[in-house]
């Protein structure tokens, strides 16, 4: 599929097949398009789990009970599901920028120490802006992992795989059954992964995407 194909093709998904599982080949992928994100000054603040067994898919529907419950299906259904989670503001601390810097390194990144702590610099001084200037250093960091999921959608869909990101979902109950904060992390989102049922009410071969039109949401200087 061309990039227009792939933008038509995709839509949130309602109903999975559950005969169809994701190849080992195609979650290699998935993972590695997690790990190649963008983010500002190279932050990365993020974690990741993934739940691709019955026992883990049925750990991440803990965040489906109560009020979320409609949304339980879409997780025990799919064949895996990606709880996209964001850095506290305690883990994104000094010791997380200087490891990020030696990561940075080690990878060739810097010709020169000056590149290096010039690196090291631009991180802190964004992040002190966002800390004491603008006050939201926890959203800053979580807009980076809305990012990542948004480049996720579009990159899981050029592999012919439907995806239903949820925000409907408890996150105290989903970072307490993972001990995410004590590990300097909050659940955000996560988004299930499979092949989509003929079935599927929301599919675009049954309901047509609707979106403005360009003249309406571009301006061109």
């Amino acid at each position: 599929m061309n990039l227009q194909e792939t933008l038509n093709w995709r839509y949130t998904t309602k109903e999975f097949d559950t005969t169809k599982k994701i190849s080992e080949e195609d979650m290699a992928q998935v993972k590695n398009l997690l790990r190649m994100s963008p983010s500002s000054v190279n932050l990365q603040p993020w974690h990741f789990i993934i739940a691709e067994t019955t026992e883990g898919k049925a750990r991440m529907a803990k965040g489906t009970q109560g009020f979320f419950h409609f949304n339980e299906p879409k997780i025990t259904n799919a064949s895996a599901v990606v709880l996209f989670c964001s850095k506290t503001s305690a883990g994104a601390d000094d010791t997380f920028f200087k490891h990020l810097l030696e990561v940075q390194d080690k990878d060739g990144r810097f010709p020169n120490e000056d590149v290096k702590n010039g690196m090291y610099g631009g991180m802190n001084a964004f992040a002190d802006i966002h800390k004491y200037d603008l006050k939201d250093y926890q959203h800053w960091m979580e807009k980076q992992v809305y990012l990542n999921m948004g480049n996720f959608l579009l990159g899981v869909a050029s592999l012919g795989i439907d995806a239903t990101p949820m925000e409907g979902i408890d996150v105290k109950a989903l970072d307490e059954e993972f001990s995410l904060r004590e590990k300097g992390f909050t659940s955000l989102v996560a988004v299930s992964l499979g092949y989509r049922t003929a079935s599927d009410f929301n599919s675009t071969d049954k309901t047509p995407k609707s979106r403005l039109p360009q003249s309406e949401i571009i301006t061109v200087v």
